[in-house]
């Protein structure tokens, strides 16, 4: 049986790289650096879990959030919010599984999804 996949969407690419370090080889992991790239990645395939920073480019990470949502094919997908706009990720955390505020620490980061990807 294969690992849980995650889509982790940071357009900081430090961060994308902790993330994606810090969760493999426990999870297959895809990275995405802007929203519409992740939209097109979630029309190929169907992960487990998306780590989602709001403010991305391209597509911002609310709108990705409403079309993860809206698309039935994502409806077992879980949503964790890892945002440093703690009012933006408040105002949209009904819509997600999850919301973390960055910092994030490696272990709090590790768990959390761990317990989501579940």
């Amino acid at each position: 049986m294969s690992n849980p996949s995650i889509l982790i969407v940071e357009d900081d690419r430090r961060q994308r790289d902790i993330f994606s370090l810090a969760l493999q080889p426990t999870f297959e992991v895809e990275t995405c650096a802007d929203g519409l790239d992740a939209l097109s990645r979630l029309n190929a395939y169907i992960p487990n879990l998306v780590l989602l920073d709001l403010h991305v480019p391209s597509l911002s990470g609310h709108d990705l959030l409403y079309q993860i949502r809206a698309d039935k094919r994502l409806a077992s997908t879980r949503v964790i919010i890892v945002s440093a706009d703690i009012p933006a990720a408040n105002n949209i955390k009904e819509q997600a599984d999850l919301v973390l505020h960055k910092p994030v620490s490696i272990r709090q980061l590790q768990d959390l999804v761990h317990l989501a990807a579940a």
